[in-house]
């Protein structure tokens, strides 16, 4: 009995470890994608864009960002929607496609950001990257990628409960209070993020800017 729940346990960690790899590989993929983005855009395109990311740079140095008030605020609702709606998905059968697509969003929108700024301005660009996108997604994308991996979890877990009932006799509400737990969790490292991004990125943002300019 005692090999039979060993085998068991090997089985659910080797599984949940495949829905870890493959969000972060959708991710991963979703970065990729992002960075071809910008080499297949025209130059018309790349020179409006850099247009508006040079304003940009004028108003970090002359510090006319939004209020860190309204930066936490706008920060962290942006992040708890998206965390909300991956969790509401979860509780879905039909929610797993969208939460593929909205990891694989996330990896097009930080790998576009960083292609972007790279293309565009170099060696600075990569430097601004570090210093403006890099501190926030430290716990942004483990957020994403943790959210996501729990949603497709439970997700399988209504699934097999659904339509393989006589193997499987798990009770649904333990598995819900640690969906409902790792979310709250996952909230908390957005809270973090949002703190971060409020408070240390638009200064090390302006320093990196105030040095090149």
């Amino acid at each position: 009995m005692l090999k039979k729940k060993n085998i068991g346990s090997k089985i659910k960690v080797s599984e949940y470890s495949s829905i870890y790899l493959f969000m972060f590989v959708l991710f991963l993929i979703g970065v990729i994608f992002g960075a071809v983005i910008v080499n297949s855009m025209s130059f018309i395109q790349k020179q409006d864009l850099y247009f508006y990311l040079h304003q940009f740079f004028g108003q970090v140095q002359e510090g006319s960002l939004l209020h860190e008030q309204d930066l936490f605020q706008s920060s962290f609702f942006y992040h708890f929607k998206y965390i909300l709606l991956i969790f509401i998905l979860g509780l879905s059968i039909i929610g797993i496609p969208i939460i593929w697509i909205f990891i694989f969003m996330k990896g097009i929108v930080i790998g576009f950001s960083v292609g972007f700024l790279v293309n565009q301005i170099g060696w600075f660009g990569l430097l601004m990257a570090s210093a403006s996108i890099a501190p926030q997604n430290i716990f942004v994308i483990p957020a994403y990628l943790i959210a996501g991996s729990f949603a497709m979890i439970f997700s399988l877990h209504l699934i097999r409960r659904l339509f393989v009932t006589k193997t499987y006799h798990q009770p649904i509400r333990k598995h819900f209070v640690q969906y409902s737990s790792v979310f709250l969790v996952v909230l908390v490292i957005t809270l973090v993020a949002s703190i971060v991004e409020t408070f240390l990125s638009p200064h090390t943002m302006r320093l990196v800017v105030n040095w090149a300019f």
